[in-house]
């Protein structure tokens, strides 16, 4: 057994390593600096405490991008030093950010380990490469993103940190294959437990859906399927999931090879950056003359968000929530027994409201951060959530989850179809949304604003409040304006700008949104001087 020694590394604090709501994300060249990611990784074992990190069992891996192999060598090295016992690594560094939370939460180890918590190398839908993006985040002990109280001592302790521990002596593990590697050190026994990236949350999708439901609908000749992972983490999953347990054929699954850099593109799941996909189901700017799938999906790099697509059909992550609440009861065996509770991001539609109050439910709006949803979760109070980033998910773990809503609206349209499977048509995904539309007035003009705040959200489950969370404008006949900074980029900002407005005549539903839009688009350029502040005639992306 190799013995290790422990190294004190002296070292002086980077500016700007502060977590957002999904870790520290920053460009590869960055984290390369010497002593940047360590500097970040000591800083989060002190703000967790000795006490709860010696003898810990910990998850280390992430979406595959670029850098992951290096970081995840380094933060084994450490942990090593800072008295972790084990190091629990998905197969290659592979584990999308949804699995490594079923990790920590279902996994026991063949010692009867369980995970005390996990550094996700990710930076979730932003581009990979030597000259993009890269960062980690840590996750907690129920499985969810660490909570301000964490993230805010992690982020005071890398303006102060004067050393890091490391192991010397301690020889890099092989990740690329399974079973376990083990170190000696001054503190004992050291293991690197290296595992099936898939199997842990094949079992747990298996145990929420009916995989004989789903299975009987992509064997009907008349439903076709499509899936795109956009080169990202979900590729390590989806052959696994839709092929070989559910029997989609291989060739329906697009850019399903994990790649260090997504195949040099943007592995965000909306309309803009999924054109392969897009251009398949029927609404691309061309028409290609062949007749699109039934139904398709998207992911992002590590496969916590999600696009629902149908037959020249685009479904709104606003409306997608909503739907999978409505109908989850019904459909999906984990709900048989009722929802708790139903939850939405502030910059989400209101959809999901509405649904709350004809099936009487529980109803709550968060700040944007998945924290949230968890708090709740953990305290018995949501089943179902989602926010308007393309995140939807449910109490099964405390992460958003891409394959789970791909699952939930593939057991809709089973439920929906299971008498009709014989029969010469099938209910679609545009069907779907049709019937559940609940239709609220609206003027063709803007109406009156009602009430504007800037959102502030105290926790009912632990008193904390959250402040400066968007700028939100109110009308009179339901429309809203939300405006937001966004958090989640590398450098710089982003100014989001969300518009939502009910449409009562169900025909005009698949109109153009830009046209429908245009009046409030007027409204919320006057109101936020746009143009004036940041120079830009027109956005960047539009989804």
């Amino acid at each position: 057994m190799v013995v290790f020694k422990v190294a004190h590394v002296e070292t002086t604090p980077f500016d700007g390593q502060k977590p957002g709501t999904s870790g520290l994300r920053k460009k590869v060249k960055v984290f390369k600096q010497p002593h940047y990611l360590q500097n970040f990784v000591q800083s989060t074992f002190n703000a967790l405490g000795a006490d709860n990190v010696r003898g810990a069992t910990l998850v280390v891996s992430g979406d595959g991008r670029y850098y992951s192999k290096d970081a995840i060598q380094i933060i084994i090295k450490m942990a090593a030093a800072n008295g972790v016992r084990r190091i629990w690594v998905g197969q290659n560094g592979l584990l999308s950010t949804p699995a490594v939370s079923a990790v920590i939460r279902e996994r026991t180890g063949a010692d009867g380990s369980k995970a005390n918590g996990a550094f996700i190398l990710t930076a979730s839908h932003n581009p990979g490469g030597p000259h993009e993006d890269f960062g980690i985040k840590y996750n907690m002990e129920n499985g969810g993103p660490a909570p301000e109280g964490i993230t805010d001592k992690i982020y005071y302790n890398t303006t102060t940190i004067k050393e890091y521990l490391i192991a010397e002596g301690l020889e890099d593990v092989d990740i690329s294959t399974i079973g376990v590697t083990s170190f000696a050190g001054p503190e004992g026994q050291f293991d690197v437990d290296v595992f099936d990236s898939a199997s842990d949350y094949v079992k747990l999708m298996r145990s929420i859906f009916d995989f004989q439901s789903i299975q009987n609908l992509l064997s009907s000749p008349k439903f076709t399927f499509c899936y795109d992972a956009l080169h990202g983490v979900a590729g390590a999953y989806a052959k696994r999931i839709f092929v070989e347990e559910l029997g989609a054929k291989e060739s329906s699954l697009l850019n399903c090879v994990p790649k260090e850099d997504f195949g040099g593109g943007h592995p965000d799941p909306n309309l803009t950056y999924a054109k392969e996909l897009v251009a398949r189901m029927g609404l691309g700017k061309t028409d290609s003359g062949e007749e699109p799938p039934e139904f398709g999906a998207a992911a992002d790099g590590d496969a916590d968000r999600n696009m629902i697509l149908g037959k020249r059909f685009f479904v709104t992550p606003s409306d997608s929530v909503a739907i999978i609440a409505a109908n989850a009861v019904q459909a999906i065996p984990y709900f048989a027994g009722g929802l708790k509770g139903v939850a939405r991001s502030m910059p989400t539609s209101a959809a999901l409201d509405v649904v709350a109050k004809n099936l009487n439910l529980k109803f709550f709006e968060v700040p944007t951060g998945w924290k949230f949803f968890g708090n709740l979760m953990d305290a018995g109070m949501c089943s179902v959530c989602g926010e308007e980033s393309f995140g939807t998910g449910s109490d099964h773990i405390r992460e958003k989850d891409g394959i789970w809503a791909v699952l939930a609206w593939l057991s809709i349209l089973a439920y929906k179809n299971k008498d009709s499977l014989g029969g010469d048509k099938l209910v679609s995904v545009e069907d779907i949304v049709r019937q559940h539309c609940i239709i609220k007035g609206i003027r063709p003009e803007v109406s009156k604003v009602v009430h504007a705040d800037e959102f502030e959200y105290k926790d009912p489950v632990d008193g904390s409040v959250s402040k400066h969370q968007g700028i939100r404008y109110l009308f009179e006949d339901g429309s809203r304006l939300v405006f937001r900074l966004s958090g989640t980029g590398s450098e710089g900002a982003t100014i989001r700008l969300y518009i939502e407005q009910y449409e009562q005549d169900p025909s005009k539903i698949g109109r153009d949104s830009q046209e429908a839009l245009a009046p409030l688009v007027e409204v919320a350029l006057a109101l936020s001087k746009m143009q004036q502040y940041t120079g830009r005639t027109a956005p960047t992306v539009i989804t």
